[in-house]
């Protein structure tokens, strides 16, 4: 194994959390045994000379941040945030809202599963009405190679198997004995956007609903406490902002209102 010096450590520890805000500060043996024979087989005798290669370099920055990181999810993750936006928030927007504009965000959307999932469940609430809104559903990733995977919307099988059979049917069409994929007219509902979240919002409007789930267990304190108030301005007052259930709000200076667990509104 290619073992990190102290300096490589902690070069790659800071190009990581200047360029997209993961905190590799605990991570040491695991860039060594996800990078150390990738870094070697592309001519590399160490990893200083292959780090300083990625300073302006921002597709192969993103391809380490994807080999250091986990892009795992599926559809229905966490159901009971997909649970709470059915019975609460499309409510709440189809109540409050004067114009048919829904906006919601699904932020660091890896392979497309959540905002599929968001926009299948509003196509279903809003019903025979759909065609009156404009519920075009923002996903945003860091990774262009994740959103390829995402806009082509082809998963295995397995991947739908805990969908109710009907959504399955309407919303997905099996092309081969392995796989099915998203029909054309729910993929014309989502806009996929490579998205930093530590650049600037700089959105017209703002959000009904934010999903910025498992992305944060990466950043640390300032950082998270940083991305957390960027959300908060990109809302809309009432707006709902969803966590995964293993992040908390805790510790972080904010002024969302705690909802449940890993669910929280603007006031």
């Amino acid at each position: 194994m290619l073992y990190l010096t102290d300096d490589e450590f902690k070069y790659i520890v800071k190009l990581m959390k200047d360029f997209c805000g993961v905190n590799l500060i605990q991570k040491r043996p695991l860039i060594e045994g996800r990078l150390g024979n990738f870094v070697t087989e592309n001519g590399y005798t160490n990893y200083m000379d292959y780090f300083k290669s990625l300073e302006n370099n921002p597709d192969e920055l993103i391809n380490i941040v994807n080999k250091l990181t986990t892009n795992h999810t599926y559809f229905m993750r966490e159901n009971e945030h997909f649970a709470f936006y059915h019975d609460t928030v499309l409510p709440w927007i189809d109540k409050t809202l004067k114009t048919k504009d829904l906006r919601v965000w699904s932020a660091a959307c890896s392979s497309g599963q959540e905002p599929y999932t968001l926009a299948l469940i509003t196509q279903e609430y809003l019903g025979h009405a759909a065609s009156q809104w404009d519920s075009t559903i923002l996903a945003s990733d860091i990774s262009n190679k994740v959103l390829t995977q995402a806009k082509n919307g082809v998963y295995d099988l397995e991947d739908v198997e805990k969908m109710p059979v009907e959504w399955k049917t309407k919303y997905f069409k099996q092309i081969d004995d392995k796989h099915c994929q998203v029909v054309d007219s729910l993929k014309k509902k989502i806009a996929f956007r490579n998205f930093n979240l530590l650049d600037p919002f700089n959105f017209k409007q703002p959000f009904q609903a934010i999903f910025c789930r498992n992305v944060m267990i990466y950043f640390d304190q300032p950082t998270k406490e940083m991305v957390v108030n960027k959300h908060y301005d990109a809302l809309l007052p009432g707006g709902y902002f969803f966590i995964g259930h293993s992040e908390s709000l805790s510790g972080i200076n904010h002024k969302f209102k705690y909802v449940s667990p890993s669910i929280y509104r603007k006031e």
